[in-house]
Formats: C-alpha cells, structure tokens, sequence
C-alpha cells in the first residue's frame, strides 16, 4: 500500500512537471507568435488570444489607455461575437472592475466579480462573467494597457500561476508593442516625406499652385485617415480666409465659404502659427460659419502651412464622429509636413517671379524694338508716299498713294496701342478693390445689424471675369439684401453665395427670416430688380411667409 501511494505521488508530480513544461513551452511560443507581428492591431489581438489560450478563459479583451490616463481608447476582444458586441452597444470605456486596474497598475484576481466593491454589473444582453484575472501592460514604463481574463474554464478559479504567467506574456507584449509602434512611426515618417517629396517635385516642375494645395490636402486626409481636409488661404487686403478647396465628407458645402480670422477655429491657427485642436467640431462654436456644416463629424485639427508671418495658409483635418482624437504625435509630423510644403511652395513662387520677370524684359525689348525700329521706318515710308504723291498727276494713284499713307499712320497707331499693353502690368486692377474684397467687406459690416455674421461662398473667377459696371451693381444688392435682413426677416442665419461662370454672375442671399409678407413695402425689391434688367439680367424672390426668403440676382458678367 506505501508503495502505491509513493508510485501515484511520483506521478502525480510528473504529471505537474509535464503540465508545467507544456505551459512553459506554451508562453515561449504565445511570446514568440507575438513578438512576430509588426502591425499594430494584429499585435494586439494575437496578445489577447495569447492570453486566452495560456490562462484557459473563455473571455478575453485587451484595454487601450486613451492619452488622458483614465479612460480605455480602444478594446479588444476574444471570446464575444459580432452579434453579442452590437447587441451591448459601446466599448467599456473603463468604469467598475476595468477602472480599478486603470487606477491602480497592479495584477488582480477576484474570485467573484460581482463581490467586489467596484463592481458596477454589467450592461444589457452582456454574457455572465464571475472569476477576473487583470494584469497591466507596460511599455517603457508606461502603462498601456490591461489584460482582462473572465471565466476560467471548467468553472475554476484563476491561481498564482495563472497570474505568474500572464505577467509574463504582458512583459512580451509590451515589447512587442513598442517595437510594432517605432514600426509604424518609421512607415509614417517615409509616408510624410514620401508625400513631401512629391509636392516639391510637383511645383518645381511647374504645377500650379491649386494643384499643389490639392495634393496637400489629399496626402495629409490620406494619411491621417481624416474624413475631410480643407485648404483655406487668406485674402488680399480683408481679415478673413477663402476656402480654396475642400475634399471628402461634406466638401460642397465648404468650398468658397469665407471665413473671418477672428473668433474662427481656422483663424485662430493662422494668426498663431500654430496648429489648434479641437475635440469634436460638430460642437464647437469656434467652427465658423456654423457646426451645421460638420454633422457626422468629430475630432479636428487646423494646421498652418508655413510659420511665422509667412503662413500661406490653413490645412484643417477633420475625422468622423467616435473616431480618437489627433495627438501630438500625430500634429507634429503633420506640422513638418505643411512647413515644408510652403517652403516648396515660397521656392516654385520665386521661380515662377523670376521667370515673369524675364517675360516682363523680354516685352520691354519687344516694345523698344517696335518703338525705335518699326514704327520709326513705317513713319519714314509714310513721309516718303506722302511727298512722292504730290508729283502723281493720275487722280486714281494719288487717291491710292493717299490711302495707303492713311493705312500707315492707322498701323502705326496699332503698334503704339501694342507697346503700352505690353508694357502695362499684368496685374492692373487687382488688389482690395476687386469684387470678392468688396463683398466680403460689405458682408462683414452688415454683421453688427444682423446680430450675426452671415455665411459667404464664392466660386469662379470673380475678379478676372466680371466687370466693373457688373460688380458696383451687385455690391450694391448684396448691401440692400443684407439691410433688409436685418430690418424686417427676423433671421438668425443668413448665406450669401457669389459665383460665376465666366458667362453671367449670380448672388444668392437667403435667410431663415419670416419671408416676405403679401402686404410688405418692396421698393428694395423694384430696385434690384432694376438693377438687373439694366444689365440684361434678371432677379427672382422664393420664400413664403414664415419659411425664410432666397433673392436670386443674375445678370452677363460684361465687357472687362
């Protein structure tokens, strides 16, 4: 009988060696199988499956310490499927048992979960979970994470070992963490300077400047997974930004709006030079000309391109709703990203004055050339006819000799017109008294009237293709549209859209106001109109009682 009791001693110990060897040899290939991943996500949910598998719990997640320290950013699951996931609804944000190892780093096991006491129960449709095994992850002494293991199976409870060996996968994890983030810090970089090199190759080999700010735009949403990237530039001789372009979730109703530098998230970036973030920019006021614009959207980051004095402009990242908000490791590559853009930019700019200046010399040579050679040998020619026709006696030649002397001096006259075009800048007009300064000015006085600043889009080439006759009339309806705003609609919204299309120009300013009552004075109304007609245009009134009034103003661009 000893002998028996000793024989199932001895195997009852090698039966624990074997079973310890097989768990050791289980952690060594789970640390090896993680530490084999250089994706990030893939790394985390190899460690959460890992730690399932070492510990036999049929739950398992992993818990992302968002950049606050307090809450979980992201979690991790095996062991819950699809179904189960949508039927709770939200990720455990890191209340209750997750909470208490966010806390305090330290690995805790509980028996049962519901007997401690910061236990909260859990959310409808959740699974029955009674043993808990928490352990933290540490990534250069930082915490990361925490490893949360439920249900060990075959309904025993988790033990020293259990907790010995997930310390032990949490240490690997870390690593492997750590290693599959410089990873994707080195992947980022070479996609910034990938991109930088692109944009820099593009405006040295001639690309427009449009072009360059849509790459811009394009490669900085592209890489930051942003759902939509604005460009906003700022406008000659006014306080306020253009958006110049805008790509991705609700581009339409952001291109061409017109956006006041003070009290604007935008504008706030461009007259500090430095990038501002914003939390969710569906709420916030600073989000000019309303948070209406940005519904499914959320956190948000207006960036400078350029520092200093010489911000050219202004990119602004904004990401759909429940996505992670940009961090500093994120703004900062962004931010070395935009400065060197407008380097490339400031340097295609020079190129592109230098050569301008060639042209400008080259025109001048053209025009001296005319003056002292051409029009100096046809004046000569001209005196020559003219003398040579007093000794014509045939009525019919002298009259043909005298034509042509005419024909001369009406060439000579061309030619002179030619050397002042040629030597007029090409510029002449621009400046703050083109039409989208002067709207955005009438725009903007009208503010301290309505009570609120009204929307302004424009789109088109508004100061190259309308005319002056064309743009004095229609700055004059924009003011008496606005002044009837703010006298009789009551409104507390108002958008004023200007755009052409190199054929007509047509304003649009619309309100959310009572309308126009059957009764009311329309003297301001006849006005307009007039103006329109005068110019071969038209001008139409929508809107009823209680639901808002949209003035339509149309009228041909006109002769330059």
């Amino acid at each position: 009988m000893r002998l028996d009791e000793l024989l199932e001693e001895l195997q009852a110990r090698i039966d624990a060696a074997r079973g310890t060897r097989d768990r050791v040899r289980s952690l060594l290939e789970a640390v090896l199988s993680v530490g084999r991943e250089l994706d990030l996500e893939q790394v985390l949910h190899s460690i959460v499956e890992a730690a399932a598998a070492l510990v036999d719990a049929e739950y398992a997640a992993l818990g992302v310490i968002g950049p606050d320290g307090r809450r979980l950013s992201a979690f991790h699951t095996v062991g819950v499927g699809e179904e189960v996931i949508a039927r709770i609804g939200h990720y455990p944000e890191g209340h209750g048992i997750l909470g208490e190892l966010i806390r305090h780093p330290e690995p805790l096991r509980v028996p049962k979960l519901s007997d401690h006491p910061a236990s909260y129960g859990f959310p409808p449709h959740h699974p029955p979970m009674n043993t808990f095994l928490g352990v933290p992850i540490r990534v250069r002494d930082q915490v990361f994470g925490n490893l949360y293991l439920t249900e060990k199976r075959g309904g025993a409870h988790f033990d020293e070992e259990d907790e010995s060996v997930l310390s032990t996968l949490a240490v690997a994890a870390g690593v492997a963490i750590d290693n599959a983030r410089l990873y994707e810090e080195s992947r980022l970089r070479e996609r910034w300077l990938r991109a930088n090199a692109e944009i820099t190759h593009g405006l040295m080999s001639g690309s427009e400047r449009g072009a360059a700010l849509l790459l811009i735009a394009e490669r900085a949403r592209e890489i930051t997974g942003a759902a939509l990237a604005v460009v906003a530039v700022p406008m000659t001789d006014t306080d306020s930004l253009t958006v110049e372009l805008a790509i991705g979730q609700g581009a339409d109703t952001h291109r061409g709006l017109v956006v006041p530098v003070d009290d604007s998230l935008l504008g706030r970036a461009f007259t500090s030079a430095a990038p501002v973030i914003s939390a969710d920019i569906a709420c916030d006021d600073r989000a000019f000309p309303g948070p209406q614009r940005y519904t499914g959207l959320g956190p948000a980051v207006a960036v400078p391109i350029g520092s200093g004095e010489g911000v050219r402009g202004i990119v602004l990242l904004v990401r759909a709703a429940g996505r992670n908000a940009f961090t500093d490791e994120e703004i900062e590559p962004l931010r070395g990203f935009a400065a060197q853009a407008a380097v490339a930019m400031e340097l295609a700019e020079r190129r592109q004055d230098a050569e301008q200046i060639a042209v400008f010399e080259d025109r001048d040579r053209i025009a001296r050339d005319l003056h002292d050679l051409a029009i100096q040998r046809l004046f000569a020619t001209g005196m020559t006819l003219q003398s040579a026709g007093r000794f014509i006696e045939h009525k019919e030649a002298s009259e043909r000799v005298l034509r042509a002397v005419d024909d001369l001096d009406e060439t000579i006259r061309i030619i002179r017109s030619t050397i002042f075009g040629l030597r007029s800048p090409a510029d002449e007009g621009a400046g703050g008294t083109g039409l989208r300064a002067r709207a955005v000015r009438v725009a903007g006085e009208a503010a301290s009237v309505l009570g609120f600043p009204p929307s302004v889009r424009m789109e088109g080439l508004i100061d190259t293709h309308v005319s002056k006759e064309a743009a004095d009339h229609l700055v004059a309806v924009l003011s008496e549209a606005l002044t009837n705003i703010a006298r009789h609609a009551r409104a507390d919204r108002a958008e004023v859209v200007l755009e052409t299309d190199g054929r007509e120009v047509r304003l649009t300013v619309s309100d959310n106001g009572v309308g126009v009552p059957e009764e009311g004075r329309r003297s301001g109304l006849r006005n307009m109109a007039e103006r329109a007609e005068r110019l071969g245009g038209t001008f139409e009134v929508t809107g009823s009682a209680g639901r808002g009034t949209t003035l339509l103003w149309r009228v041909p661009v006109g002769e330059r």
